[in-house]
Order: C-alpha cells, then structure tokens, then sequence
C-alpha cells in the first residue's frame, strides 16, 4: 500500500512518525487524529505507555473490573488533562465517533462503569494531546515527518503499544516496511 494521499489527513486516520523524527515524544509515535480543519488539528498518541497513579475518584484500582483499561501519555500540550478514548458506542452523546469502534469523550460516571464492569470497553486514559495550527500539520506531512494510514479500533485497543509503530508500517508494505526493521538505536551497529 502506498502512503495515503496529504487528502486524507481526516479524523480517524493514523499519523505514523517517520524515522526522521528520532528523539524527543514522538519517537516511534502512532497517533489518532481526533480533528482536522483549516484552523488546526490535535490528536492522541496511542503507543506511549504512562505510568502514574491516579486519584480514586478517576480510577480506583480496588473496583479495577475491567482489564482493557490502560494509561497513554496523549501527548505534550496540556499533560494533566485527561481524554478518554473507547471502543463504547452506547454514550452517543458525549463522544466522537473517531473510526469503527474508536470513540473519543465520556463522563466521570462513564469511566467508573466502564473500569468496575468485567465486560465494560476498552478505555485508554490519554493524558495530554497533540496539537497543530492552521497548516503546521499539512507542512510536517509533507516534508515527509509523519506517514498517513487508515485508522482501526485494533491497532488502538489490542496491539502491545510497544508493537503499533512497526505492525503498521508492515501493513503499508513496500519500503514502509522495510522501514519498521530500523532498530531502534542505530548506535547499536
């Protein structure tokens, strides 16, 4: 598969960080983007994991049910806001439907369901976001920082996050493939 066009730069769609980008947050990166307009953009960084403790009120560990529940560094603008991204379709309302079975939003009330119930969603707790301005995400993608693909509740919610940058690069195939055989520290050769 080829890249996708600079036209699909829509919601949903997956922004894999090329291997120019070779330090700092969004290294490796494999973000969802929440929106896209001509006045900017954001999005969540789906494969960094975030170790934190969490007051009980958010998510208390002794009603933790629910074992699809885990912490992503969301990104480096405002790190103590939190977002939640689902695969619930129940709470219409309150979310945004970013691609088949990837919802961004809910309530207090929505997390705590959805961590005490043993068969509840799967939830990634976001904490911070990326974000653009007005072109700044159209002239990264085009200088070649960042690579487009469609967006899937199974690359969010079920590959390891240390495995979503390579697995997806290996689906585009052809030399984006060839490029998630980089390692990691090429000061190891």
């Amino acid at each position: 598969m080829e890249s996708a066009p600079y036209s699909h730069l829509t919601k949903g769609s997956f922004l894999i960080a090329s291997p120019d980008i070779d330090s700092g947050v969004y290294f490796r990166s494999v973000l969802i983007i929440c929106e896209h307009s001509p006045a900017g953009s954001f999005g969540l960084i789906i494969n960094k994991n975030l170790e934190m403790e969490l007051p009980d009120e958010i998510l208390n560990v002794k009603e933790l049910n629910n074992h699809n529940v885990h912490i992503r560094a969301g990104g480096p603008i405002q790190p103590n806001q939190m977002m939640l991204l689902h695969s619930s379709d129940h709470i219409p309302d309150q979310t945004l439907k970013l691609c088949d079975g990837v919802y961004l939003g809910g309530d207090l009330q929505f997390l705590q369901e959805a961590i005490a119930d043993p068969n509840g969603p799967a939830v990634r707790l976001c904490f911070g976001y990326a974000g653009w301005g007005a072109g700044q995400l159209e002239r990264e993608f085009l200088s070649g920082g960042w690579f487009l693909h469609p967006g899937s509740a199974k690359h969010v919610f079920d590959t390891p996050p240390e495995k979503v940058w390579q697995m997806i690069l290996r689906e585009m195939g052809g030399k984006y493939a060839t490029l998630s055989m980089i390692p990691e520290d090429l000061s190891l050769n």
